[in-house]
């Protein structure tokens, strides 16, 4: 029987190198690859042809809700099984409403990371029992600072998005290229829930309202 061909997706070269050397001393499990975002996952996918993706939640240029859905579309019938730190009740139901094939936490013991890995493989869905509950209960928006989940790498679009730069000018400011500052405004547009960048625009610049006191026009993230 062949190994189960895993491909790792996280912004963290640290991690990335710790999960293969965990995985590989499992039996019958072998690392084809590593992503540093969903992006990139997405490109290595054809040429690695992995059994199931591992892949973190949060992460720049495209995330894991946004790296399970393009595999959803994209390459049905290849699960992705997400491995993160967080574990609130909207980040696990966008997860596994978008088709994630299991939700865990990085704290995850080798056993059971790799019990999880050939589980997904069957066809099973797998969620860490801490989060289970999350996965269930009703699932509200949080009221706290919306820009606290952003990476920095987000922040920095963020903020430009929110003085009305456009994506060309945004590229320029942050020296990035055109299609990476295209993808994050995409998961800016997913994050906040907003359908426009007009929209979008407001709602950070809502967000990141200058406290009292400050330079009017001014946009603090």
């Amino acid at each position: 029987m062949s190994a189960i061909r895993v491909l790792i997706v996280d912004d963290q070269e640290l991690l990335r190198r710790g999960l293969r050397m965990l995985l590989e001393m499992e039996d019958g499990i072998e690392v084809v690859g590593e992503a540093e975002d969903g992006m990139r996952a997405l490109a290595v996918i054809p040429e690695t042809a992995p059994d199931v993706v591992l892949a973190d939640a949060r992460m720049p240029v495209l995330d894991g809700l946004g790296l399970v859905e393009r595999c959803a579309r994209d390459h049905p019938g290849l699960p992705v099984l997400v491995l993160t730190t967080f574990d609130d009740a909207l980040l696990v139901r966008s997860l596994l409403d978008a088709g994630a094939a299991g939700f865990l936490l990085k704290d995850v013991s080798t056993d059971a990371l790799g019990q999880a890995i050939r589980q997904v493989v069957g066809g099973g869905l797998v969620i860490d029992p801490r989060v289970a509950r999350a996965a269930v209960a009703p699932v509200d928006r949080p009221a706290a600072d919306p820009l606290a989940s952003l990476s920095a790498a987000e922040r920095a679009v963020a903020e430009l998005v929110a003085r009305g730069l456009s994506n060309a000018e945004i590229a320029l400011r942050l020296r990035l290229a055109h299609g990476t500052v295209k993808n994050t405004v995409s998961v800016l547009l997913r994050k906040f829930d907003e359908r426009d960048r007009t929209a979008l625009a407001l709602r950070l610049a809502r967000a990141a309202e200058p406290a009292r006191g400050e330079v009017p026009g001014t946009v603090r993230f």
